[in-house]
């Protein structure tokens, strides 16, 4: 079933990344490759279709076939990245032996997938006005996907038996997807971004303890 219109990106990059859609259109692809590398370079607003079919050695007008408008080219590109940082995600998770790895190595991941990637953490930085409203200013739908999620993880985990059945995988998602979140919009002057080590640090002393449920210290 295609994607209705009010989907937001990161619900289908993330539904593309589970149900592992692939696009088997080779000029489609190409010019995504083309619009990411362009965008990278000059960013999106000093970008025109024209410099994307020039470097993706195509007419205009092929590109205007696949993608009627720019801000529907610029939507795909942005779509697959995400797609790419879901895919990351569960591949970096997989390396972990434990749910507190996990929830170790998730947080790292995300983090550095989406700040070292030279489009989502370059817009971020330099023009955030074209993508933080589409995470954040969506009425908490960006939030509420990447929530589920995490919260889906996190059931794996209870039928695995790996954490207690009594967790609230809705809260404990819903706080590890905020903390994360204001990391990527807010800089920190307190902990280096920069640093897997400091972030894995901050993981294991502030997001695994929400795996035990509450009053099971008491």
């Amino acid at each position: 079933m295609a994607p209705s219109d009010s989907d937001s990106l990161l619900e289908r990059a993330y539904t593309d990344a589970v149900e592992r859609v692939d696009d088997l259109d080779e000029t489609r692809t190409r010019i995504l490759d083309a619009a990411y590398e362009q965008f990278c370079r000059l960013g999106i607003r000093r970008s025109t279709m024209e410099d994307v079919a020039r470097r993706a050695g195509v007419s205009r007008v092929t590109v205007y076939r696949r993608f009627p408008t720019k801000d529907a080219l610029v939507e795909h590109v942005v779509r697959r990245e995400f797609r790419r940082y879901f895919d990351r995600f569960l591949a970096d998770i997989e390396q972990a032996r434990t749910a507190a790895d996990r929830v170790v190595l998730g947080f790292v991941s995300s983090l550095r997938a989406i700040r070292g990637n030279p489009l989502i953490g370059g817009l971020i930085t330099a023009e955030p006005d074209l993508i933080v409203p589409s995470m954040v200013s969506d009425g908490g739908r960006t939030l509420a996907i990447v929530r589920q999620f995490v919260a889906g993880q996190l059931r794996r985990e209870q039928r695995a038996g790996n954490v207690s059945g009594d967790l609230d995988t809705d809260l404990v998602a819903e706080l590890m997807v905020r903390i994360s979140a204001s990391f990527l919009a807010i800089p920190s002057q307190v902990v280096d971004l920069d640093d897997d080590g400091r972030l894995a640090a901050v993981a294991r002393r502030f997001l695994v303890p929400m795996l035990e449920p509450a009053g099971s210290a008491d």
